[in-house]
């Protein structure tokens, strides 16, 4: 699926995750989605930044517990829970991340301290923890009552190791008024990953990128999205040969697809046109744009 190409600002995309079961209620996320895409427009429209609107929006998917990131998050193989996140301002280009922080319950609010108040744009393990608390931001203090089981997710697919269910990221993508794009993703990863597995959220123009022509980011194996040339493939496309969001953004799953991955993507350039892919078994998503109905959907 992509939506109707359209001209303007502001414009916001949502994704929880790529990957449904078929016969499963997802209209609690559905309906949560509509949500977000709804405040996040309303925000846009009245003038914050795409950075200040996708960190706030990935926040909000964390913390609903209904993904496979945040509060919804699964534990590694060591019983730890360890988070990715990337928020990246089309502006600079600019970007913070964070990968396999442990311990703090909004991922991609570390990830914008990184970006903020560092010159890096990576942290990681253990230093990405001990900044977090530098920056006083909420700590997990009892993990049992704080994390749930996201929606469509059993415990006992949550502890199993495959990809069948895995794809649970959140991410969001904005245009706003003065025609600046970001992006912010954030995940929980793959379920019965080792401990210090990192996939492809983290990492600007693997699984969340934005500049000056376009804002993405995608949901699916990381591993297949990096070696596929992630995000940063859409971007080249774009800028290089021309191609538009939408066929950029199919490129890149076709890419994904012949490594034997699957996923998806939600991208957004710079006229406000946008994509919304994936070739799984249906997306999580919402779009919001400034006159229209909100959509949400799973896709399947």
């Amino acid at each position: 699926m992509a939506a109707e190409p359209v001209d303007g600002a502001p414009v916001l995309l949502l994704h929880g995750g790529a990957g449904v079961t078929p016969g499963r209620d997802y209209s609690e996320v559905e309906a949560h989605l509509a949500d977000v895409a709804t405040g996040g427009r309303a925000r846009l429209e009245a003038g914050a930044s795409a950075l200040d609107v996708v960190e706030w929006a990935v926040a909000q998917l964390e913390a609903a517990g209904l993904y496979v990131a945040g509060r919804g998050a699964c534990p590694n193989r060591a019983g730890w829970y360890e988070f990715d996140a990337c928020i990246m301002d089309g502006a600079g280009p600019r970007a913070g991340a964070v990968a396999a922080i442990r311990d703090v319950e909004s991922p991609v609010a570390a990830a914008r301290a990184v970006l903020d108040h560092t010159p890096h744009v990576l942290l990681a393990g253990e230093g990405a923890t001990l900044f977090a608390r530098e920056r006083g931001l909420p700590a997990i203090t009892s993990p049992e009552q704080w994390f749930r089981l996201p929606v469509g997710v059993t415990a006992a697919e949550m502890l199993a190791e495959g990809d069948a269910l895995s794809h649970g990221t959140v991410g969001a993508v904005a245009l706003d008024l003065r025609g600046r794009l970001a992006a912010a993703t954030s995940t929980g990863g793959v379920f019965g990953k080792r401990a210090g597995r990192v996939g492809d959220t983290p990492i600007p123009g693997a699984g969340t990128w934005a500049d000056g022509t376009v804002a993405a980011s995608c949901t699916g194996i990381g591993e297949h999205f990096i070696l596929a040339g992630g995000t940063a493939e859409v971007a080249a496309r774009m800028r290089l040969l021309g191609e538009d969001v939408e066929s950029a953004s199919s490129a890149l799953l076709d890419r994904v697809k012949a490594l034997g991955g699957n996923g998806g993507i939600i991208a957004l350039d710079h006229r406000g046109r946008a994509a919304i892919r994936w070739n799984s078994g249906g997306m999580k998503h919402a779009i919001a744009r400034a006159g229209r109905d909100v959509f949400s959907g799973i896709g399947a």
